[in-house]
């Protein structure tokens, strides 16, 4: 498996870019925490936030705000663990904890991906028909195919620009909140001082933000994009070999979560605020998928607006199912020891970009199947909640060991906020748990 044991075999102790001269632009270390944050704004989250603003108005802008520090912490944590220790997530589980808890994981984590990847190519699909018309079978097969194929296909560095670039998608809710009247004052008074309720619709919208906006797949899916930024490098080596190398990275980790998670929030803002100001005051409180909002845009916020939303969805989606897909295949790489990187080739990750391939034709084939929508993201967003806890825990005590992370290993600031990160997600859950059922 090529992960920290090759790379330090590999692998100079020259410095790696960015502790030398030659330093690159702050844009260009923009990565993985970017790409991590722009995901988390897929379709299905665009569901949850829209109906969200639809139904509740202003009275859940708080939970942007509140979820932003929460989400940066846990983030940089997952981040840290991968640049340190050259390892994703579940190969550190599969070294150091036992069996079991690494396949309960990696199981949860593929049946909610494999959902999640159906609901987005669903969405998808069906904003393209109301932009376009045509069979939304036949659309959802084609965004599939083609995210397949990128991922396949075109080499990490190439690919990791196109995702890049696809983040640029997020800005079409920014601007739709600009052709709509706003009350800002308003705005701003519901955000910074929330109007709480303890009804149980209440407190399940709340969790599904919570939620929606702490992902385990973002978990690992950035700490594997740590590794794979490592082993694209040929001067880089895991910062628990090449202390020297630490400071720059670290900031960089930093720099780029704080930016990535506030672009993720930020737009989750503008989604709840543009669906509450136009869905919401005109009383369609009940939205079933994210096509359904950028439907009902239109008569009320006019074309303009409906066609930003709609293709905010169909962009944002093609930024998320290669993630949700890539999360898997590192999730299931991890476990069983396999060859993983997006750097290699197909011929030499077999049994990883299968699980690419696979996750995203069975999310195909799932999202067929004339299943409730709502339930569907639903049971996904249980599933995340659920098993967010125990990986959220597990990652503490991943940081905060010395032999996984030698003099790295987390305190301070960064361990309180990622307890506190954990301890919220905990409350989240039994909250939830406790309004459903």
């Amino acid at each position: 498996m090529r992960d920290a044991e090759s790379v330090r075999a590999a692998k100079s102790s020259e410095p790696a870019e960015g502790d030398g001269a030659g330093r690159p632009s702050w844009l260009k270390k923009l990565g993985p925490g970017l790409i991590t944050g722009a995901a988390d704004d897929d379709p299905s989250g665009i569901a949850t936030y829209s109906q969200a603003g639809a139904q509740f108005g202003f009275n859940l802008l708080w939970t942007i705000l509140f979820t932003y520090p929460l989400m940066v912490g846990i983030q940089a944590i997952s981040a840290r663990i991968g640049r340190v220790s050259g390892h994703g997530l579940a190969t550190n589980i599969r070294r150091h904890y036992p069996g079991w808890l690494l396949v309960a994981i990696v199981g949860l984590l593929l049946t909610a991906n494999t959902i999640n990847i159906a609901a987005d190519l669903s969405a998808m699909a069906d904003a393209l028909r109301l932009i376009a018309g045509g069979p939304s079978a036949l659309y959802a097969l084609g965004f599939g195919l083609l995210s397949t194929l990128l991922q396949v296909f075109v080499p990490y560095r190439r690919y990791v620009r196109v995702l890049k670039w696809l983040t640029l998608a997020l800005f079409a809710y920014v601007a739709t909140v600009f052709v709509v009247r706003i009350d800002w004052h308003s705005v701003a008074a519901h955000t910074l001082l929330p109007a709480w309720s303890a009804t149980p619709a209440y407190l399940t919208a709340t969790v599904a933000v919570f939620g929606t906006t702490i992902s385990p797949y973002l978990f690992f899916w950035q700490a594997s994009q740590e590794v794979e930024e490592l082993l694209a490098d040929r001067r880089a080596r895991p910062l628990i070999d090449a202390p020297a190398q630490a400071p720059a990275h670290l900031r960089r980790i930093r720099m780029d979560t704080c930016i990535g998670m506030g672009i993720s929030n930020l737009v989750a803002f503008f989604i709840m605020l543009t669906t509450a100001v136009t869905l919401g005051a005109h009383g369609m409180s009940h939205i079933r998928t994210s096509a359904d909002a950028a439907a009902a845009l239109r008569p009320i916020a006019g074309e303009f607006a409906f066609l930003l939303f709609s293709a905010g969805i169909i962009g944002t989606g093609l930024l998320s199912i290669p993630v949700l897909a890539g999360a898997s295949a590192y999730a299931m790489a991890g476990a069983f020891g396999w060859n993983n990187s997006l750097g290699r080739k197909p011929s030499e990750a077999k049994a990883f970009y299968a699980v690419i391939v696979v996750s995203t034709l069975i999310g195909i084939g799932f999202g067929r199947l004339p299943l409730d929508p709502i339930q569907a993201l639903f049971w996904s967003a249980v599933i995340n909640g659920v098993i967010s806890v125990p990986i959220m825990a597990l990652m503490m005590s991943m940081a905060a060991r010395q032999d996984i992370m030698g003099r790295f290993a987390i305190g301070g600031r960064l361990k309180l906020l990622g307890w506190l990160a954990t301890g919220a997600m905990a409350l989240a859950v039994l909250c939830m748990l406790a309004a459903r059922f």
